[in-house]
């Protein structure tokens, strides 16, 4: 007979949904450790804007892949997925159930389904003149030298697009031709979390960032990085740098960035339904729901 493989338990699901209370109520009720999987709250810095967990959350649940990097140091897929990875085992081998919790979908895939990509190093040069082309120069590059790539990225994902270009352009292969699964040797109780409302809980979360402090923290982080900094274009921060730039109002960067996140969390729900298949909880009461579900795997 095979020996059971250790169970890890991923929670998923679009911006604004309450993934962090709800993982933190999970983490108390089983006694449990939170392992960030988030593409932006893995740098230092880069609180308010990335909704990460507060220091009194992470003081009362112990929170693994936070604040790991500086933000002029960018950390692609693969280097994560090693970093995540040697944190999950450790767990697993003090008996403990790592709980992941995140909305990066190709994060989080890239550990729990095993997603392999390129060993291709950042090229901070290289980038800086592809990001100099412009998006959409840098797009008409992409579809001439992997058009299987084009497809899938999004045409606006300016990030995405210059990774594919710099692997191309590293290693003389597509990034496509080097993606492969391989699963790991866990597993995985998959939880999705989702709200009817979201748009309001949205625009709820977006006046809030504001109001504690974003414009703030941009300046900051501008003070340190320079206004250049490949992070700043993210939603919420890009908008706070068009206010210190006189370019937007607070009223304007308010109702821009609930917009963007709006259209981001529209994204990631069709990855999440596409890409994933979470038990998706119920969104009336989804601790309770959620405490069903593990109980059954855990007995």
């Amino acid at each position: 007979m095979l020996p059971s493989k250790p169970l890890v338990i991923s929670l998923i699901g679009p911006t604004a949904t309450g993934k962090t209370d709800l993982s933190i109520e999970i983490a108390k009720y089983f006694g449990l450790n939170i392992h960030n999987i988030d593409s932006r709250q893995i740098y230092r810095e880069m609180d308010i804007g990335t909704a990460k967990p507060t220091k009194s959350q992470q003081r009362e649940i112990k929170h693994f892949l936070i604040d790991i990097e500086n933000p002029n140091k960018r950390m692609n897929v693969k280097e994560f997925q090693e970093i995540a990875t040697k944190s999950i085992n450790r767990e697993i081998k003090e008996n403990l159930t790592p709980l992941l919790v995140g909305g990066s979908g190709l994060y989080m895939n890239a550990i729990i389904k095993g997603f392999k990509t390129p060993d291709a190093a950042p090229k901070a040069e290289l980038r800086k003149k592809l990001a100099g082309l412009g998006q959409e120069e840098c797009w008409g590059l992409l579809k001439l030298c992997d058009p299987q790539s084009a497809n899938k990225i999004n045409y606006a994902d300016n990030l995405r697009t210059i990774r594919a270009l710099e692997v191309f352009y590293s290693t003389g292969l597509p990034i496509s031709s080097q993606q492969y699964k391989a699963s790991p040797p866990w597993k995985v109780l998959e939880l999705g979390l989702d709200r009817e409302d979201l748009n309001e809980r949205i625009l709820y979360r977006t006046k809030e960032m504001f109001q504690e402090g974003i414009i703030d923290e941009t300046k900051t982080i501008i003070d340190k990085y320079g206004v250049d900094l490949p992070l700043l274009q993210t939603i919420g921060y890009e908008q706070s740098c068009k206010i210190l730039q006189n370019i937007l109002d607070i009223e304007s960067a308010i109702h821009l960035t609930a917009k963007k996140t709006k259209n981001f969390a529209k994204r990631q729900r069709t990855w999440f339904r596409n890409k994933n298949n979470p038990i998706w909880l119920d969104p009336k009461n989804p601790l309770k729901d959620a405490i069903i579900k593990i109980e059954s795997e855990l007995t």
